[in-house]
């Protein structure tokens, strides 16, 4: 999820050169916080009669974001290099908390005040996740202080998990990433021939990937279904979310879904309610016009103010829902059930499922960002990382 990237009057002029950028960074560059492995004791839990359990993994104080299982359990999360620098951007976390820098130290060695190569240096992670085929794909647009994006930097990686190296780099140029986009999650189809990617920024959009060639196209670039709900106030703590200038919190395409098939892509505007879904044929198909691609898409009913997707085999898409602190599931027959809400889930923000079902969530505390508060964060409990039992 990216933290408000569309703002009135924002972006009014582009900085001539990354070098420019680079420099801004290292400017307002902070000392970078580590991991935290210790949890404080949490507040009482407000879990609804009956639902599944919710079970702390790991807590951080670096501000979480992505989280992905392998088929054999190992846990990925990355963190992005939004109001603070990051010491690791991408972690795998040991079963006792603690992180290791993933794949390796130096893919995690960039820093604001003392920036490394774009292409082969992690610069903001926004979203991880592992593929059918089992594969970890991290997501980077490349937009340190959710800023201007970095050309040469935006990015998606393949990871073989046991090798642990990188095994493809997919580049993302200005006409699949222009200035004001943000990249912000992907999901790959089962036979690991096409990625498809959220942009939640400036002009929301989905981005279809060839994985064979690493091309990109966007499509549904501007278009009603990936941006914003004009009717919609996304809320916190019962209130409405707005920058300290009055500015609402406007978010673009964000959460995404695909089936156990790989036949429909699923996907919402945070800044909204309405689920929809388009046939992964049309949308590998560029011979249909925009109109006509449009007019596949199916409006399938409305959820709530969503950040984070994940859909199991059977069908169960699982939806965060920051508003109320909770982990919500849309069944196969359209009912909404909520499965988990308590007051540790501060703004759950992403999914992932575990070889034996658990559901792992983040919790990234967006509503605490000093953005949003005239006076600095209020933020006092870490960031974490949250699982639920499997629930059928």
């Amino acid at each position: 999820m990216s933290a408000n990237r569309i703002a009135v009057g924002r972006r009014s002029a582009v900085l001539g050169s990354a070098a420019a950028l680079l420099a801004a960074g290292a400017a307002q560059a902070q000392t970078p916080q580590g991991p935290a492995n210790t949890s404080p004791r949490a507040p009482a839990p407000t879990t609804p009669a009956g639902s599944p359990a919710l079970e702390r993994v790991a807590s951080f104080e670096q501000q979480v974001t992505g989280v992905a299982v392998s088929k054999d359990g190992r846990v990925f999360v990355n963190f992005p290099r939004w109001e603070k620098d990051v010491e690791i951007s991408v972690a795998e976390v040991s079963p006792d908390g603690t992180l290791k820098p993933y794949p390796d130290a130096e893919w995690n060695a960039y820093r604001n005040a003392a920036p490394r190569d774009l292409a082969n240096h992690f610069i903001c992670v926004q979203s991880v996740t592992v593929d059918p085929q089992g594969f970890l794909w991290i997501l980077d647009p490349a937009a340190p202080g959710n800023e201007f994006n970095l050309p040469g930097g935006i990015k998606m990686l393949k990871v073989d998990l046991g090798s642990n190296k990188v095994v493809q780099t997919v580049a993302f140029d200005s006409a699949a990433a222009p200035q004001g986009s943000y990249l912000n999650d992907v999901r790959i189809t089962p036979d690991g021939k096409w990625a498809f990617i959220t942009d939640s920024g400036q002009r929301g959009a989905i981005l279809v990937v060839d994985l064979a060639s690493g091309r990109a196209r966007r499509v549904l670039d501007g278009a009603g279904p990936t941006q914003p709900e004009p009717d919609v106030i996304v809320k916190a703590d019962g209130r409405d979310l707005r920058r300290t200038d009055g500015r609402p919190t406007l978010f673009a395409a964000d959460g995404i879904a695909l089936d156990a098939e790989g036949r429909y892509l699923y996907w919402q505007a945070l800044t909204g309610r309405t689920l929809y879904r388009l046939p992964v044929a049309s949308l590998i198909d560029e011979s249909i016009p925009p109109a006509r691609l449009a007019s596949d898409i199916e409006k399938l009913g409305t959820t709530n103010v969503a950040d984070g997707y994940w859909m199991d085999k059977a069908g169960n898409l699982y939806i965060t829902s920051p508003e109320d602190d909770a982990l919500k599931v849309r069944r196969p027959d359209g009912r909404m059930e909520t499965l988990v809400q308590d007051k540790r889930l501060r703004w759950p923000d992403s999914l992932a499922e575990g070889p034996e079902g658990h559901i792992y969530v983040t919790s990234s505390q967006i509503q605490d960002m000093a953005q949003y508060h005239e006076r600095g964060s209020p933020r006092r409990e870490p960031y974490g990382l949250w699982r639920i039992r499997p629930v059928r």
